[in-house]
This record gives structure tokens, sequence and C-alpha cells, in this order.
């Protein structure tokens, strides 16, 4: 089996796979810097704004899929897109994971199995179409086979730091898509927010699934469910949830697509 590394879909012109170089992951960190503080106001240290970077420790010991744009360029230059993804083994050599910062994820060291972290996940202004998102789902996916990874974690973000203003959609994750207790992680004690803030019968389910962001709603559609409690991230002016997928779905609803697909992708 090729790994995603290895493996070059392009269609369109957009190519997905794994950073190779160090100038790669600078261009991953540098559109990370420009969606996620320049776009979207977070507040970015002095060795940020100085770089014009986006990083942390975390960086070194991750892979950073890629979207590449060949037509801006084969490498660094062409980068549209970009996932940060993390296997059970190299969070636990690193000794921690980024989601426990924010959650108490003893349920899924215990329960989860093979599973990966994965987050930091923007894509550049002018490529935020379906052709995009589908480029870093099919590498997510050759990821996840070829790592026989049986969960997928992580924090995704609500805009604003207004509980109110999220009230239908906290209480929508919480009434319809809540872990199951045995992999259910906890936000902090001192960062928890409640997400139980309206009645389930105040909710219209279709209309409230409809108005969450377009990356927390693609979790939910593949069987995804949220962690209890949310954390209000000031740094990067946003309302987090944790969100995990448990990737038999994903395999189950994909595998037949991807099979045809994917160059290189085989049982063996």
């Amino acid at each position: 089996m090729q790994s995603v590394s290895e493996t070059r879909e392009v269609a369109d012109g957009l190519e997905v796979r794994l950073a190779e170089s160090a100038a790669e992951v600078a261009a991953a960190q540098a559109l990370r810097y420009r969606v996620f503080y320049q776009e979207m106001g977070a507040k970015p240290s002095d060795a940020m704004r100085d770089r014009l970077a986006d990083f942390d420790d975390f960086d070194s010991v991750c892979d950073h899929l890629l979207v590449i744009d060949r037509a801006r360029g084969k490498g660094a230059a062409g980068v549209v897109g970009t996932y940060r993804l993390m296997r059970r083994g190299a969070g636990e050599a690193f000794g921690r994971f980024y989601t426990a910062g924010e959650y108490d994820i003893a349920n899924i060291l215990a329960n989860g199995g093979r599973f990966m972290e994965l987050g930091r996940s923007c894509v550049d202004a002018g490529y935020r179409n379906g052709a995009t998102m589908k480029k870093l789902w099919d590498g997510i996916a050759v990821y996840v086979f070829e790592n026989d990874v049986e969960l997928m974690f992580g924090c995704a973000s609500l805009p604003g730091t207004d509980v109110q203003a999220l009230a239908g959609h906290l209480s929508y994750l919480y009434h319809h898509h809540l872990a199951p207790e045995s992999l259910r992680p906890k936000a902090l004690a001192h960062l928890h927010v409640d997400m139980n803030l309206l009645p389930k019968e105040a909710l219209v389910p279709r209309r409230a699934m409809a108005e969450l962001p377009p990356l927390i709603k693609g979790y939910l559609r593949l069987g995804g469910f949220v962690g209890d409690g949310a954390v209000i991230d000031h740094q990067f002016n946003t309302t987090d949830v944790c969100v995990m997928v448990k990737t038999d779905l994903v395999t189950a609803k994909y595998r037949a697509h991807y099979d045809r697909t994917i160059p290189g992708w085989s049982e063996e």
C-alpha cells in the first residue's frame, strides 16, 4: 500500500500529500497565520508576528497534510490547504496531546485504540470550495487506512466567544451528538462552559445542523460526536468543542469510493 506521502492524486491542478520538507511545513504555518491571525482575529505571539507564521511545539512531531495548487508551484509555493495530524504513538512519545490543554481525554487514552489527533485545518481564501475540502478528506482517508486508525479526535471551533450567541449550536451538539460515556472527553474544570443552554424541544434539528460551521457539520455527517463542555479560546477568538469520529463509519461510507479513485491504493 502506498503512503499518503507517496500518493499524489491530482485533479483540477490540486494535489494532496504530506509535507516533505521544512519549507513545505513553513508554508503551512504561513497559511495558518494568514487565516487564523490576519483573517479571523487570533492573537499572535511576538515571535509569530515577526515570522508571519503560526507555530508551536507540536509541529515538529506531527504530519502536515497539504493541498497544493500545482499551477502556483509544485512545493511550498503551491500550498493552499493544510491539516495537522498526529498518531497516538507520536503523541505518547512527545508526552502530550494538543487537545489535553482544554479537555480531559483520559477516556480516549483508555478506550480509543489506534487513534489520531487532528487540527489546525485551514484553506486559503481563494480555495474555499468543495474541491479543496474533498482533497483534504481524500488525504485524511488514505492516512486513516494506511495507519489503521480507529478514532480521530481534536478541537473544532465555533466563531467568536459570546456563548449566548452560540447557545443554539452548543445546545444542539449537546442534545443530539454527545459522545458515548466510555469515550467522552470533558472540558477541564477551570475552562468548562456548559453546552446545555437551551432545552432540546426548543431546537429544530435540521435547521441547527445546517447552521453549524462546515467543518463541524462534516464531522457529524461522518457519524461524529462531541465531548462534554465547550472551552473559550481567547487567543483564537473561538469557542471550542472536542469532536470525535470513529473511522469505521468513515470506512463503511467511503472505502468503495476511495478504492476506485486513489491511485496506488490496494489491500496488500
